[in-house]
Formats: structure tokens, sequence, C-alpha cells
């Protein structure tokens, strides 16, 4: 069996509401590039990919999958990850690996979690994931902690989730910790927090804020600063795990963050630990040292969230809720439209390989859409309501 064609469209989805976050504003809209490989048996396997339009991209790369056994992972890695270093794109190759393990799982008629050792949950548990918004249904915009609560408290009775995370890092630190509070006050003792300031918080501001935010007991407080050393500055003066989807967040920073003693628990992403193989990969490292593993969200539609949901379901020590955005799209490109929650956690497709088709119609609308509204990643995420606004640290 051979890759005989790489195909990728990029497409976009509306979403509820604009969401705000530290470097900007995602417009209203969602957008990932799709991947489509075809084999000379006319099997096709799909992956997905963020970071704007990833089409020219993937061009470059199509000589170097076309010609390979998709069973051949280790040699498409090879040509696609490790061999130039300015084409190495980890985000690449794991949107090829997904789709690469697509195939396999379709030609052996078994779920793709069978190819990473079987799972050992049927359905995996998310959260309440919290932004500052736009234009949020029904009018207005997010503008006091008590909006955020009134928000978690609305997307816990919709998808019966038991776990939040706000998306800090854009209105005042103090305002921000203020909603882990409130939460805390009206969701009881058992209900479960985060918060994520994405590194903009000084290091002086997060130790400061994270005293506050011991009372509450947080699960853990995500990337409470920039960089390594910023973390671990935190980390030696917080008594909150820290956990991290940025500082380290490939393998190459890995063994200097364990050094530091950076972080607590590690926030896996498909895209960013080289597809579901190197997901499973950080798994035993992470296990090995004593650390943490959850899993990241990088505004995924339906084809990647199966590769997390088939992923995580075969990791026994992510236990948990895993991140993710998707209550806040308003449709998917797969056939069926959304992957339902149930009691606060989304099934495990059953189907082989990822489980999931796409559906031509929807793919046909959300590609013109794209055409229409284009690339914000090109626009650096800008918020169009502050003109010249740039992301800049926080606190002293």
């Amino acid at each position: 069996m051979k890759i005989v064609d790489l195909r990728a469209r990029t497409v976009a989805i509306p979403t509820d509401a604009k969401l705000r976050h530290s470097t900007g504003v995602h417009p209203g809209y969602f957008m990932r590039t799709v991947l489509e490989l075809i084999t000379d048996e006319g099997i096709v396997g799909l992956g997905e990919v963020g970071g704007g339009d990833q089409r020219g991209a993937f061009a470059k790369l199509r000589e170097r999958v076309v010609g390979h056994d998709p069973f051949h992972l280790e040699a498409i890695k090879s040509a696609t990850l490790r061999s130039i270093y300015y084409l190495s794109n980890a985000r690449l190759y794991a949107a090829i690996e997904m789709a690469c393990l697509d195939i396999q799982g379709k030609v052996l008629g078994r779920p793709l979690s069978d190819l990473l050792g079987g799972r050992v949950r049927d359905e995996v548990p998310f959260i309440a994931y919290l932004f500052w918004r736009y234009d949020r249904p029904g009018g207005g915009d997010d503008t006091r902690a008590e909006d955020l609560v009134e928000l978690c408290e609305q997307l816990t009775e919709q998808l019966g989730v038991s776990a939040m995370k706000l998306k800090a890092g854009v209105l005042s630190p103090e305002e921000e910790v203020r909603v882990l509070e409130l939460c805390r006050d009206r969701l009881g003792p058992d209900y479960r927090l985060r918060i994520d300031p994405n590194g903009v918080w000084s290091v002086p501001t997060a130790i400061r804020l994270g005293h506050r935010l011991e009372a509450v007991e947080p699960e853990y407080f995500e990337d409470p600063a920039w960089g390594l050393a910023g973390n671990a500055a935190v980390r030696e003066q917080v008594r909150i795990p820290i956990a991290t989807n940025m500082y380290p967040a490939r393998f190459d920073d890995l063994a200097p963050g364990i050094r530091l003693g950076a972080v607590d628990i590690v926030l896996s992403d498909i895209h960013y630990w080289e597809g579901p193989r190197g997901v499973r990969d950080l798994a035993a490292v992470c296990r090995t040292f004593g650390l943490g593993l959850a899993m990241h969200s990088g505004v995924e539609f339906g084809i990647e969230l199966a590769a997390m949901l088939h992923t995580a379901s075969t990791i026994p020590d992510m236990l948990t809720a895993g991140d993710a955005h998707y209550h806040y799209l308003t449709d998917d490109v797969i056939a069926g439209g959304k992957l339902p929650y149930v009691d606060g956690a989304i099934r495990v497709p059953t189907g082989p390989g990822l489980g999931v088709e796409l559906d031509p119609e929807k793919m046909d609308k959300y590609e013109r859409f794209f055409a229409e509204v284009g690339d914000y990643y090109a626009r650096f995420h800008v918020d169009a309501r502050r003109p010249g606004w740039v992301p800049a640290q926080v606190g002293f």
C-alpha cells in the first residue's frame, strides 16, 4: 500500500461569540486545515491542523509523503519532521500521522485506539472552558467576574461537566482571580477549578495572586508566568500544582523543564507533541518522572477531537478532564454533526480508524465561509475593539 495523493482544504466554522485571550481575539470563528491522504487502494485517511491556513505548508511536504506506506510512520516522520530544520513542524507531522493512523485502522477494521495499545476508558470527560467574550449570545460583552460565573453555571448545566478553566490574561489579574473565588462559592467544594494566564503575568504578580488562589484550591495554575524559569520561580513560592501547555511544549524542552522543576502537570497536545504516538511517548516520560498528564485543546474540529479521544482513552494516568473549545462551535465538518456531550464526557468513536468521516456539503459550505472571512492568524489575532493593541506582560 502506498500514499498516492495529499489534499488539504482550509475551512472555518462560526462560534457563538468572539473569544478573547492574552494575544488577541478569536473573531467569531475557528479555522482548521483538513488533510486527506489517499492510498493506491482508494482508502482515505483524515487529519487536521490549526495555526491558520496550512495549505501551502502541506504543498511543500507533499512530495515527501507521496509514495510512502502509511504503516511506515517512522520513515514518514524522518521525511517530514526530522530532515530539514526549517521545514520541521510538529503540527504538520501530527496531522499526517493522524491521517496515516486513520488509514491503518480502516485497513485493519480496528479503531485508532487499538493501534495505540487499546482503550482503558470508553469516554473522556471535558471541562467548561471559559473565555471573556465579545458579542456573546443574546448580545453584550463579558466585563466582570459575575459574567464568567454565569457562563460556567450555564455550561455546567448544559454539558454536565464538573470542572472549568478560565482563559485569563485579558482583564486585571484581580478580577480574573475573582472568577475562581465566585465559582468556588457557587459551585461547591468538589467542583474543579483551573486558571491559565498564558504566561503574561509577571512572576511577582503570579506569586501574589497564586497565594490568594490557594484558598480556593485550584486543580492547577497553568502557565502563570513566562518561560521555564518563570514557571519554576512561581512553583517555588505557590502551593498549587503548576501546569503547562507552553513550557515545555515540545520534546526539546522537556528535559530542561524537568531539571528546572518548572512544572507538575504537562498538558499534552497531539500537534505540539508529534501526533498520537508522540503523546504516548510523553506519557511514558511523565510517568517516569512523576509528572501529571492532561489534554490540551487547540480549537479542534471533529477530526482532531476524535484523535484526542482515541489517544486519551489509552493512557491510564490521564485522569483529569480534558480541555475543549468544542462547545463554542456552532457546527462541525464531520458526518452527523458535532460529537455530543453526555454527563460531561464525549464517547470515544468505535468505528475503524478515527471513526469519523467528512460531510462533503459541510466541507464545501465552510470552505466558502473561510474564503469570505479569511485567515485571522495572518492578522495576528488583532482586537478590532482596541486598534493598535499588542500583547504585553501584566503586573509588577
